[in-house]
């Protein structure tokens, strides 16, 4: 024989129906249901006032919450999320807290419900983060010691033209300093671009890239063209490892935001798309509270460069020790007897020979950028690490 199945409601409607037959008192029905008198008087009087419906169970949250969040505040919150929608808690709480000092924001744990609770809080897929790489790049610990450069991914605005942004920014204060579509991703345009930001706010020390061009190429040292018109504006051209975006980060973070505040979706021509992109720039710079500036905003901790672009293109100075050639037409010098291609973006250019610590080994650089080697036989080679184990051996034993 199975067990019979019971239900709450089903008992307690019998509990009812049972009472209104009467044949006993309310203390002794409620024994037998196993209740208080209090629950038996609660549930009678839910029933006479409301019929079945009174029976169901009811939510035990309090009516009012004196710690809730006023009706002013939130929909003084809600709206600057409209403005922002990419904006988290945090940021939105940092803005309002510098623009409307005036009032009582609530906790940032607060606000984070409060937009949960309203559907607005995005949450992200969680990657498994991969090993540190060591890689000797330059430290951001002041305004323009180092830019970071790149091409947002090209994508096309509704009327089918393709739309290439390219984004320069200082990576200590985060600051935008040109956020541009440009014609081409090409050397030829990136230049004019990066020479109006030399004349307006002046020089870095170093320009951080990805290894694609026109930032780089297979050519010795990694140098293009736009490459070497850095070095002799002054500029150290400086490259991550490849496949290691992360150390280009806090570039490769605004451009997640750029493009979910500016392309999804695109404008509907490049035109329109531009005048989003001088708007982004300026919230991102003036109105945006960045989390690793303390929730400041990156025009706060930006200031323009002391070293003044001049707009002359000088070629490097080397020193006393290193022996200077000329690179030829097709991109060779002359070293002892031997034709050394380099590259044809150094076409004319001077390039300095020095002697190592090993009498073997000579390295070869054009300006800041070490080219690579130089063996006693006229060999050369990019890295040393190419070398194979028989000359390896050979270098061992001279």
């Amino acid at each position: 024989m199975a067990w019979k199945e019971t239900h709450v409601m089903n008992e307690r409607m019998k509990f009812i129906v049972e009472w209104q037959a009467g044949g006993h008192s309310l203390a002794e029905h409620c024994r037998c249901y196993g209740v208080s008198r209090k629950t038996g008087y609660k549930y009678i009087e839910r029933y006479l006032a409301e019929g079945p419906s009174g029976l169901e169970d009811r939510s035990r949250a309090p009516h009012h919450h004196p710690n809730a969040i006023a009706e002013k505040v939130e929909l003084a919150i809600l709206e600057l999320q409209a403005k922002h929608p990419t904006w988290g808690a945090k940021k939105l709480k940092g803005w309002l807290e510098t623009n409307r000092r005036q009032d009582e924001w609530p906790a940032r744990s607060t606000i984070t419900e409060m937009l949960d609770r309203h559907g607005l809080v995005r949450r992200r897929r969680l990657h498994r983060r991969g090993l540190s790489q060591h890689w000797p790049l330059t430290m951001a610990d002041l305004a323009n010691q180092v830019w970071g450069i790149d091409f947002k991914g090209w994508f096309l605005t509704m009327d089918g033209r393709r739309c290439d942004p390219l984004t320069v920014s200082d990576l200590h204060s985060r600051y935008i300093l040109r956020l541009q579509a440009v014609e081409k991703p090409d050397g030829r345009h990136v230049w004019p671009v990066l020479e109006a930001a030399f004349r307006e706010v002046g020089l870095p020390e170093v320009i951080r890239s990805d290894n694609g061009p026109p930032f780089a190429s297979t050519a010795a040292g990694g140098l293009g063209w736009l490459s070497v018109q850095l070095i002799k504006a002054g500029v150290k051209p400086e490259r991550i490892k490849p496949a290691n975006p992360q150390q280009n980060g806090c570039h490769e973070r605004m451009h997640r935001t750029l493009k979910e505040d500016t392309a999804n979706p695109p404008a509907a021509n490049r035109r329109a798309q531009q005048r989003r992109f001088d708007d982004f720039r300026r919230v991102f710079n003036e109105e945006r509270p960045h989390e690793a500036l303390g929730l400041d905003t990156p025009a706060k901790h930006y200031q323009p460069s002391p070293r003044i672009y001049s707009g002359r293109l000088r070629e490097p100075d080397y020193a006393a020790d290193f022996e200077v050639r000329r690179v030829r037409s097709n991109g060779e010098i002359k070293w002892r007897g031997n034709c050394i291609f380099l590259s044809e973006a150094l076409i004319g250019e001077p390039v300095g020979i020095v002697e190592t610590e090993e009498s073997s080994l000579h390295t070869i650089h054009y300006g800041p950028v070490l080219l690579g080697y130089l063996d006693r036989g006229g060999t050369f080679r990019q890295s040393l690490h190419n070398q194979s184990r028989k000359t390896k051996a050979f270098r061992k034993n001279v």
